[in-house]
């Protein structure tokens, strides 16, 4: 073997180094192909791009202020208060970057990582600490740059900042629900992060999960608005489920119903995905999973009826013998594309047991083949549709439906379609709504377990609000249809009920306490 002499290691030391330049240069493309490039543990998904494309156009000062609200434990933090930050001294050496969160742990940690990647990788993009600032929550860079990291309260004095990464505001749910806590955010926005940003080159960004309406991310969209609103703030909304039907064009481009990709699961594996969301928001009370989740916090005060009676009229154990079944149909149409798809039952006990949501983003041809097909997996005699929404135009699309699904073998042919029965609710949302929020609290309605996005469209629609949602609507109407003098005057105006008297809520048996009484009002 021939030994390379010192000049010929030379020579091959500056043949590589374009090749080394060029391929350091390509890296700083964006902070997820430079993370990735340089840390092979770092899983790139097709959302951590999402986020790196908008981290670019804050950098390239498309906005100023950015916003990334995601689920937790999706790689946002990694990319946004990590990586960002060390890409952004590559670019600028000389920026002062501060990064904060609601604790100094956490915000102490973030600057940890980012000063091990320039002792690591600094040297690829002449960046390199101040000799003798290795502090962890305060360092210089040889450029003139630094990083400070703060917990939310703390000072930013004498620290001149270009770019703010701000990372998870609110520690906890608790912390969100305290009037007190969300003001001491608030202000430390106003009073300490707003003034230490530089005129030259300044830059936000904001990654958090939702907790309040009112929280960081909430009053920011309030007091400054949405980039495409004529606002101020860029915003990356990726929920746990897409939903474009209600939050508009999903960055990613899913459907309705189409899960997130998450770092520890490969992205084409839609079946693992949709298992690991599921499963989360089963693990999650109604609250968590459309705040947590969905980024969608919901105002707790002002609906019908309270999250604490929607848990307390759950009951999976009760054995009731099924004296009426039957599917509603909210359908879609007049400018919604969610048809509401309740099934359910009149049991012995005199109360309605709502045991089915097939609710989602239909066509006319989609929704009546899933009532169909609900009704015979639960054995329904009748099919509810509203009277007063095309009571016609269900009922020819069920019977086509029916028809149709017999010819493909899904339901047999000599099986007897069930009876269209029309329910004539009364007009207006809020009428409609207010006396099944009544059986509510009557104890005359159950649920056969718990139902997320139901319990939740009940817990937050408002009086006020133009629309009721699909939801609610087919639950009215399974009421009306199953229990029909609760829509003769039997209640004209229900009180808004917070949460369930002592006695109220029965478990067992027939209709007891409140209950019975309401029966023996109407003659039961």
């Amino acid at each position: 073997m021939t030994t390379m002499t010192a000049s010929t290691e030379l020579a091959e030391y500056r043949r590589l180094l374009p090749a080394e330049a060029a391929a350091s240069k390509k890296l700083l493309r964006d902070p997820v192909t430079l993370g990735r490039g340089l840390d092979g543990s770092y899983r790139m998904r097709p959302h951590l791009k999402v986020i790196s494309d908008a981290l670019v156009g804050l950098e390239r000062g498309d906005y100023d202020r950015l916003m990334v609200i995601t689920p937790a434990q999706v790689g946002k933090s990694t990319t946004v208060a990590e990586w960002f930050p060390f890409w952004w001294l590559c670019l600028h050496p000389e920026d002062r970057v501060a990064v904060a969160s609601y604790s100094d742990d956490l915000a102490l940690r973030r600057g940890k990582v980012i000063r091990r990647y320039i002792q690591e990788h600094g040297d690829r993009y002449d960046l390199a600490l101040l000799p003798g600032s290795e502090a962890a929550q305060d360092y210089d860079t040889n450029h003139g740059g630094g990083v400070r990291s703060v917990a939310l309260g703390a000072g930013l004095t004498g620290f001149p900042t270009n770019l703010l990464a701000l990372d998870d505001p609110h520690k906890d749910r608790a912390e969100a629900e305290s009037a007190k806590m969300r003001e001491r955010v608030h202000d430390w926005w106003s009073s300490t992060a707003l003034k230490r940003l530089q005129p030259d080159r300044n830059a936000v960004v904001v990654v958090q999960t939702r907790w309040h309406p009112d929280d960081f991310a909430g009053r920011r969209l309030e007091e400054d608005g949405r980039l495409e609103d004529g606002g101020r703030w860029k915003v990356v909304h990726l929920p746990a489920m897409a939903n474009p039907t209600k939050f508009g064009p999903d960055p990613l481009g899913r459907q309705d119903g189409d899960p997130l990709p998450h770092p520890k699961i490969p992205t084409r594996d839609r079946r693992a995905l949709l298992r690991w969301w599921d499963d989360v928001k089963k693990t999650s009370t109604v609250r968590d999973w459309h705040s947590m989740s969905q980024g969608d916090p919901q105002p707790a005060q002002g609906a019908l009826v309270s999250r604490e009676l929607l848990r307390s009229i759950r009951d999976g154990i009760t054995v009731v013998e099924p004296q009426r079944i039957a599917v509603s149909i909210d359908p879609s149409g007049g400018g919604r594309d969610t048809a509401g798809i309740i099934g359910g039952f009149l049991g012995a006990d005199n109360r309605v047991w709502i045991t089915h949501d097939r609710t989602k983003a239909m066509s006319s041809a989609e929704w009546s083949r899933t009532a169909c097909l609900l009704a015979v997996e639960t054995n329904a005699g009748v099919i509810y549709v509203e009277w007063n929404y095309g009571r016609d135009m269900c009922t020819l699309a069920i019977d086509t439906a029916w028809k149709a699904l017999q010819d493909e073998g899904r339901i047999p042919k000599d099986m007897l379609k069930p009876g269209i029965d029309a329910v004539s609710a009364k007009q207006g949302k809020l009428l409609r709504a207010e006396p099944i929020a009544q059986q509510m609290v009557e104890d005359r309605v159950r649920l056969r377990g718990a139902f997320v996005d139901l319990e939740n469209e009940w817990a937050t629609w408002q009086p006020s609000d133009p629309d009721s949602p699909g939801r609610i609507d087919a639950s009215c109407v399974l009421v009306y249809g199953l229990i029909p003098e609760v829509n003769q005057g039997a209640i004209v105006h229900a009180p808004l009920p917070t949460s369930p008297q002592p006695g109220q809520i029965g478990r067992a048996g027939p209709a007891s306490g409140a209950a019975a009484a309401y029966g023996r009002r109407i003659g039961k």
